[in-house]
């Protein structure tokens, strides 16, 4: 059934606390698949509590909402939703250890018509809780396939057009067979990426891997691209166009367009696995 805009433009959530540490970070950069090489001086500032790094992308698993789509008066078919995009904005670097409250809301509430479902934008602002500085702002896009045909305006088209030329860097980047186990440890317990008997369920060969860890690789391997700390990073956005099964190697193609910004895609063989990416970093 079609949603009620109005209602989810006005839902109310309430701000979620947290306190994180060292541990949490480190167990989130090699969920992400960081320190496997135990020589890589560039990943071990991440993965090691000497002087601890926290990468920026980490903030996604910061006082998050749970499963609120689930409360039968938002409207959604929850299990007809789809995490579709991403878009972070980084305002400053995550310290290696804090408390932080998230304050979110819902931006924006799309139609695409009774047959092609909904599509809203969650926005949540991270901020230290000792200064009320805002340590970022997370746009996470969902689709609600269910969910449309309330007669509301169109989602507008994506923003980023990746040049139709011959990318100016290559990064390949190797998922392990087990990575969604270790990065549902930041947070993430739903059984899709864990649990073969759920996966088989909703039409996948095996658990598969969280749109959020795909999205913490783009992050990471967009900085080895520019050749730039990860804590540089300002912006970071891409669509989640098809699964990624752990074990797949995603190979990232960028482009760089102007200083500061690198547009991407990643594959897996053939398969578009994220599009439409940018990333955007402080000079």
């Amino acid at each position: 059934m079609p949603v009620e805009p109005g209602k989810l433009r006005n839902w109310y959530f309430e701000p979620v606390t947290q306190d994180y540490n060292h541990r949490d970070a480190i167990l989130y950069a090699l969920g992400v698949g960081l320190g496997r090489d135990p020589l890589n001086v560039a990943e071990l500032e991440y993965v090691y509590e000497r002087n601890l790094c926290t990468l920026p992308t980490f903030a996604v698993t910061l006082a998050t909402l749970g499963m609120w789509v689930k409360n039968p008066k938002t409207g959604i078919t929850w299990n007809k939703l789809v995490h579709s995009a991403q878009r972070s904005t980084f305002h400053r670097p995550l310290p290696s250890a804090a408390r932080v409250t998230g304050f979110a809301r819902i931006s924006q509430v799309w139609d695409r018509g009774p047959e092609k479902g909904a599509v809203i934008v969650v926005e949540r602002e991270i901020r230290c809780c000792n200064s009320g500085a805002a340590y970022c702002t997370l746009e996470q896009t969902l689709m609600l396939r269910a969910d449309g045909g309330f007669g509301g305006v169109a989602p507008p088209k994506p923003e980023v057009s990746l040049p139709d030329r011959t990318p100016d860097e290559t990064i390949r980047f190797n998922t392990s067979p087990g990575q969604a186990i270790l990065y549902r440890l930041s947070g993430d317990w739903n059984p899709l990426h864990i649990d073969p008997e759920v996966s088989g369920k909703v039409g996948f060969s095996q658990p598969i891997l969280h749109g959020y860890c795909s999205y913490g690789i783009a992050g990471w391997t967009a900085s080895q691209a520019a050749q730039l700390a990860p804590s540089k990073l300002r912006l970071l956005e891409c669509q989640f166009t098809r699964p990624v099964v752990p074990g797949d190697e995603l190979e990232f193609h960028f482009w760089n367009p102007q200083p500061q910004q690198w547009l991407f895609q990643a594959r897996v063989g053939d398969r578009v696995v994220l599009n439409g990416g940018r990333a955007e970093f402080h000079a």
